[in-house]
């Protein structure tokens, strides 16, 4: 569980606290409106101890946190208020006041927060036992770098699993895809913003790199209510304004942001969905109509109607997506790299995601480059990252920044640019035709080269070979000493 927050041990213990008559695909829902209400009192509290030692009596003005981009929490929602009344029984209806408080305070909040902690079969005594589990602050300055109610997210999915096939974006190739297109500026937009992760990750960026998060302009769809509701909750607490759409909605069904053509498009999309509203004479689908089984390729086309003259995009898909030889899904492929939009390919290691093991690969599409337009980029990232535990890998931070400097010395056409077998190569557009346009970057990068032992060939095969009989040897010896154990207590093999 990499969490890497002070409450990483804390969150199965969280959940155990609610066993009992609420399901435990329900835990993430109940937690995670606690953590929002405790995050924003903690920056509440921060401000309000400020203005308290400016000493003018601002403190309970509400302009005076506006301004800073800090919700106004009203008293009764504080988290003083609330852990003080922690073991009262009528605890679940004094959480619903308060997030109905917050919500009259900040009207961009309204109908998102969640007031159903006064439900009977909530156990109060256990709410009670898990509010005072949050004993420590949400709002430092550690907690706001990262996508905290994001990561607890992932964590529960990981966990319990979800009946909608959601799933979350690991921070790894979050900040990947930033750093590969680096959306300093303008409009950015997610059409499956699950969490908002993309969002909150490109927000950083821009703050890292002496710019401001205003100078970034989030749009946004999600196909599920709770997920669009903990989307708006997450971008709530960083003082990020997006438009998310009035709610939640299906992207190909009913797009939100028909007008909109971004600059960055930031997208984990759901792998291989086989049913999806697929409106045939869609002006989308201007190099070929994706087939109605699988939503891959329409996702891919979606993303391309949405990039502005400049605009770039990079997104996650299933590995299948880049070899497809299904009918419809190949012609796509084809026209897109004869429009020459396809910048790069990467392909990732495995176990990145906590509840899906389908390996995966990066795409980058940019609508202007002039300088490579004949060259696709294909990058092997499958032998990175470290297993930190039995079932989830990550890339350390100097991974992620070899693949992206690797990428934007090519795109800039820098001369260190060079191909390493086994790793990078750039590819001429002649080179994929010849190989049916596919676009799987082991076919073009080759294999690692090894370093030479000074072993002889004839030498190291003998040793081998002797070895191996040994083996055979040793298996046969052992094959013969179970048959007489079998054979000594009754049973012939």
């Amino acid at each position: 569980m990499a969490v890497n927050l002070e409450f990483e041990n804390k969150l199965w213990e969280m959940a155990d606290k609610l066993r009992g008559n609420i399901q435990p695909s329900e835990y993430k829902d109940v937690v995670l409106g606690l953590i929002f209400l405790k995050y924003i009192s903690d920056s509440f509290e921060e401000k309000y101890n400020e203005l308290v030692a400016e000493g003018e009596g601002f403190e309970e003005d509400r302009d005076a946190y506006i301004e800073d981009n800090v919700f106004f929490v009203p008293p009764s929602a504080r988290w003083d208020f609330i852990k003080k009344s922690a073991k009262q029984n009528t605890i679940g209806q004094i959480i619903d006041d308060a997030m109905m408080a917050i919500e009259r305070e900040n009207k961009s909040l309204k109908g998102v927060l969640p007031k159903n902690y006064a439900r009977p079969e909530l156990d109060k005594s256990k709410l009670g036992e898990l509010i005072d589990l949050f004993s420590f602050n949400l709002g430092d300055k550690e907690a706001k770098a990262q996508d905290v109610l994001g990561r607890v997210y992932e964590y529960f999915l990981g966990k319990f699993g979800s009946s909608q096939g959601e799933f979350y974006t690991p921070p790894t190739i979050v900040k990947l895809l930033v750093g590969m297109i680096e959306p300093y500026k303008g409009r950015v937009y997610d059409p499956c913003c699950g969490s908002g992760g993309m969002f909150v990750q490109s927000a950083r960026f821009v703050e890292e790199h002496q710019g401001r998060k205003d100078d970034i302009y989030i749009y946004g769809q999600e196909y599920t209510a709770s997920t669009w509701k903990l989307c708006k909750m997450n971008l709530a607490i960083r003082g990020l304004d997006a438009n998310l759409g009035g709610r939640d909605a299906d992207t190909f069904g009913n797009d939100l942001h028909k007008n909109l053509r971004a600059d960055y498009i930031l997208a984990n999309p759901p792998f291989n969905v086989s049913d999806y509203t697929l409106i045939q004479d869609d002006a989308r689908w201007k190099y070929g109509i994706p087939p109605a089984n699988n939503a891959n390729y329409a996702w891919i086309e979606h993303i391309i109607s949405k990039l502005s003259p400049k605009g770039v995009a990079g997104f996650v898909l299933a590995n299948g997506s880049m070899s497809t030889s299904t009918r419809a899904e190949a012609e796509i492929r084809k026209n897109i790299i004869e429009a020459g939009l396809v910048d790069c390919i990467v392909t990732m290691p495995p176990n990145l995601f906590y509840n899906v093991t389908i390996p995966v690969c990066l795409w980058f599409l940019a609508k202007k480059r002039e300088n490579r337009k004949d060259k696709i980029l294909f990058i092997d990232a499958r032998k990175m990252g470290t297993m930190v535990t039995r079932k989830h890998r990550e890339l350390s931070d100097e991974e992620i920044s070899k693949i992206y400097d690797t990428f934007h010395t090519w795109r800039d056409g820098k001369e260190e640019y060079e191909d390493v077998q086994g790793f990078c190569k750039s590819v001429s557009l002649e080179e994929v035709r010849g190989y049916e346009y596919i676009l799987t970057p082991g076919r073009y990068v080759g294999f690692e080269e090894l370093e030479d032992d000074g072993e002889p060939f004839e030498e190291k095969m003998a040793r081998l070979t002797a070895e191996l009989a040994e083996m055979f040897a040793k298996s046969h010896e052992l094959e013969e000493e179970i048959k007489q154990q079998l054979g000594a207590i009754g049973y012939e093999y």
